[in-house]
């Protein structure tokens, strides 16, 4: 699934290329993705200006003139700026083609599995259900150990699957979850409330070195992500534990351990993580 690393690659291709924008037209070629698309939403987005492209946790929000569109990329999705008139493959399921000072972009949501989301919000898009119930940004100043040491208080939960509830802290998947906890020493399996607040202050930085590396390199492309341009991320080349299983750790040569937190792969170093 796209990550915060990825999804931030994707919002930074698409402001460089269309903000400000006119969306002239939307061609819808699927009635529903992990929810139905909402009726005559080609008819509401013709003609708005795009405003500015944000991201909230995993979720896109292009704001244009007089609302929002809501897009999540879901397990495989991706979006793309493809040459207009390029002919659309089977799960290429929504064109916006945009007029920018003349010239017509064309940028394609493609979503293989459809767990993706693609809806119209009118008002403030924060307080949509979708976002409401999303966790503080890790990037933002206010994500600190100490906000983090007082948030896990009394969590019997692991550290692990802890970082990775959007309730808590948004876009921290189990790739770079994992990485983090390898770059501050700290076992997956421990008991988010008994991370003590040394530890935090070195996993916290470690989460937001992991994404602002994550997002340089382009994020990290396993199977289905691509850039807006198409390109693929290189971070997966850059991976310390995760995907690692059986090879040596980097760091002091034992092998990387497996195990399953959650029904999600954990890898991680047994010796250099305590």
């Amino acid at each position: 699934m796209p990550e915060l690393p990825e999804v931030e690659v994707t919002r930074r291709g698409i402001a460089r290329r269309v903000a400000g924008a006119r969306l002239d037209r939307a061609v819808l070629r699927a009635p529903a993705l992990r929810y139905p698309i909402p009726a005559g939403l080609a008819r509401r987005l013709a003609g708005r200006p795009l405003l500015e492209a944000k991201r909230r946790g995993k979720y896109l929000l292009l704001d244009l003139d007089g609302g929002h569109l809501l897009i999540h990329l879901g397990m495989s999705g991706s979006l793309r700026f493809v040459a207009p008139g390029t002919p659309p493959q089977k799960h290429d399921h929504a064109d916006f083609v945009f007029d920018a000072k003349g010239d017509e972009i064309v940028l394609r949501l493609a979503d293989p599995r459809r767990f993706g989301a693609l809806l119209w919000l009118e008002g403030d898009p924060l307080a949509h259900p979708l976002l409401a119930r999303l966790g503080i940004e890790p990037l933002e100043r206010g994500f600190t150990p100490a906000w983090l040491h007082a948030a896990l208080r009394g969590r019997s939960t692991a550290i692990k699957p802890a970082l990775m509830d959007s309730g808590l802290v948004v876009g921290v998947g189990n790739i770079y979850a994992a990485e983090s906890l390898f770059d501050a020493g700290i076992d997956p399996r421990a008991a988010a409330g008994r991370v003590s607040a040394t530890r935090l202050d070195r996993l916290v930085p470690a989460i937001k070195q992991t994404l602002r590396a994550a997002i340089r390199a382009g994020g990290s492309t396993l199977r289905d992500f691509r850039d807006t341009e198409g390109g693929m991320g290189d971070f997966q080349l850059r991976h310390k534990v995760y995907g690692r299983e059986g090879e040596p750790c980097f760091r002091c040569g034992t092998p990387i351990r497996l195990i399953r937190q959650g029904q999600r792969a954990t890898c991680f170093c047994p010796r250099c993580q305590r």
